[in-house]
């Protein structure tokens, strides 16, 4: 009598249909572009019939949705921690930290927002991303904030957003491995960050 499968036998750990739709979505989206994907080149990408699509995702708006919300959501959760932390420099190591890390999480999902989003503008969970992005400035940047601070913070994370977006589309390539980008990331966002004021936690709300 064979051996009953381990915990960690492939039939287990298989990724369900619905995960391994949402990952070939998200590569065609970001590769292909959202317009040129159709939910039959998903389909055909991941080996199910295109009404296995349908069966799972209602259109393929929808199907844009559930591959972004995820990144969307994580960010939200990065920007309440930084709003509700006490004030001070230590706040901001915390968020730089966080904000890297979602970064080098959700590449296919930034690829996928920063090149199209003009294009799919009126999509739900395109234009909550865009909010979302919207309140970060504002947090980030208050009123008061001198041009040169909301400078400073575009580039800081707008351009290292870009930097590693820029990097599969040109180089169709990580452009180095991730532990480096990590510290290379932290050093110059925080170096391009020291000249600017801590906000106060009331200025963040």
């Amino acid at each position: 009598m064979p051996p009953e499968p381990s915990p960690t036998h492939p039939a287990l750990t298989r990724p369900s249909t619905g995960d391994e739709l949402r990952a070939t979505a998200l590569a065609q989206f970001a590769s292909i572009g959202f317009a040129g994907t159709s939910l039959q080149q998903i389909a055909d990408a991941a080996g199910y019939s295109k009404s296995s699509v349908l069966y799972h995702f209602a259109s393929k708006e929808a199907l844009l949705g559930e591959v972004l919300t995820p990144a969307i959501d994580r960010l939200e959760v990065i920007l309440n921690r930084y709003v509700g932390a006490p004030d001070g420099t230590a706040s901001r190591r915390r968020f730089v930290d966080d904000f890297i890390d979602f970064l080098l999480e959700f590449r296919l999902e930034l690829h996928t927002f920063i090149n199209q989003a003009q294009s799919l503008r009126g999509i739900p969970v395109i234009d909550r991303a865009g909010a979302l992005i919207v309140r970060l400035s504002d947090t980030l940047c208050h009123d008061g904030a001198s041009t040169e601070d909301r400078i400073r913070f575009g580039i800081a994370l707008g351009g290292a957003a870009y930097t590693l977006v820029a990097g599969m589309t040109f180089l169709d390539k990580d452009i180095a491995p991730a532990d480096e980008i990590r510290q290379a990331l932290s050093v110059v966002i925080t170096e391009l960050l020291a000249p600017v004021a801590v906000h106060t936690s009331q200025s963040r709300k």
